[in-house]
């Protein structure tokens, strides 16, 4: 990463944990996870037994990519762009890169993501096991910043939001982003949206809870990575061992709320940075930072969001036990 986007990282970096930190109650953004160690910890996170995020849309993946890819084509000769917002290291979108291949010969793949780190993985992973595919990395934080949507003459575009991503966001907020992408696309373009589906009788909470709270504790080190990040870009003292993860299911909100809860009176010393003065931050036991939510949806509550972001939806798939749901929707 060159100086400049450093330091306007760094930047970011300080303006955001200044503004959660000051609030009440206390909260970090989520995109503050995905530094190079955070990335590194998500990706072993999709990959834990209790986590079935990953593994389940990758079923679904499995069973209907050329489908999927055929019907974002919609008849036309007109060949696919994909576009995919948060892609980390892509491990799933590859299945829907060898389809657009198969249907079309060749295809381009953008990957937007926060994280160079991730997506130097997911062009060396692609690069290397799928013939057929140009890769074009974009490192921007897509919910604070324009989508560099390089779009291709004579081509469709077609955006991925997988891994239920769009669930870190308040409902308010998944509307805006989507909004945002409609705003680049044209009438034609479509969106494939992966999201988790709320529990049931087949999805016990537990299990929800679960996939949020490993036995192998790998989430409970993913958040604490989100402290030694503030300890590394800004110099702050925290000591991410005297804070405990917590993960809890909010039914009225219909999320997941994960926080890191202080076991210790302490202060935190945050040093004088770009974003303003030098802060002092105390914690009495069992004071809290929230630093993620993870919105669960119903099969209604796909189709409103995606309709009053601009977008009609087409078809959805689903797992054997329908616990993710994975929608196309096609630009108004």
């Amino acid at each position: 990463m060159s100086t400049i986007a450093a330091d306007t990282t760094q930047h970011a970096v300080a303006e955001e944990a200044r503004k959660g930190l000051t609030a009440t109650p206390r909260y970090l953004s989520p995109w503050l996870f995905y530094d190079a160690a955070g990335s590194h910890l998500f990706e072993q996170i999709t990959a834990i037994p209790e986590y079935y995020l990953t593994r389940t849309e990758r079923s679904i993946f499995a069973a209907h990519a050329d489908e999927i890819i055929q019907q974002a084509v919609g008849g036309t000769t007109q060949p696919l762009t994909l576009i995919e917002l948060g892609a980390g290291t892509a491990t799933k979108t590859g299945i829907l890169l060898s389809a657009a291949v198969r249907q079309q010969g060749t295809v381009v793949y953008q990957p937007v993501d926060v994280s160079e780190t991730a997506l130097t993985q997911a062009s060396e992973n692609i690069l290397s096991n799928i013939p057929g595919v140009t890769v074009r990395c974009q490192v921007v934080d897509y919910t604070r910043e324009s989508l560099p949507l390089d779009r291709l003459r004579n081509t469709r575009t077609l955006a991925l939001y997988i891994g239920s991503s769009i669930g870190n966001f308040a409902p308010a907020e998944a509307e805006s982003i989507l909004r945002n992408l409609r705003a680049q696309l044209q009438p034609s373009d479509s969106l494939l949206l992966g999201v988790d589906l709320v529990p049931g009788p087949e999805k016990p909470i537990a299990t929800l809870l679960a996939a949020y709270d490993d036995a192998a504790g790998v989430t409970a080190a993913f958040n604490r990575n989100i402290l030694g990040r503030l300890n590394r870009d800004l110099g702050a003292d925290f000591r991410p061992a005297t804070f405990r993860h917590q993960a809890i299911w909010n039914a009225v909100a219909s999320r997941i709320e994960m926080h890191l809860v202080s076991l210790t009176p302490q202060a935190v010393h945050i040093p004088t940075n770009s974003a303003g003065p030098a802060l002092t931050l105390n914690f009495a036991p069992g004071d809290a930072i929230h630093t993620e939510n993870s919105y669960k949806f119903t099969a209604t509550a796909v189709h409103h969001l995606l309709e009053a972001a601009g977008f009609t939806p087409l078809e959805s798939w689903y797992d054997e036990r329908r616990w993710f749901a994975v929608t196309l929707a096609t630009a108004v």
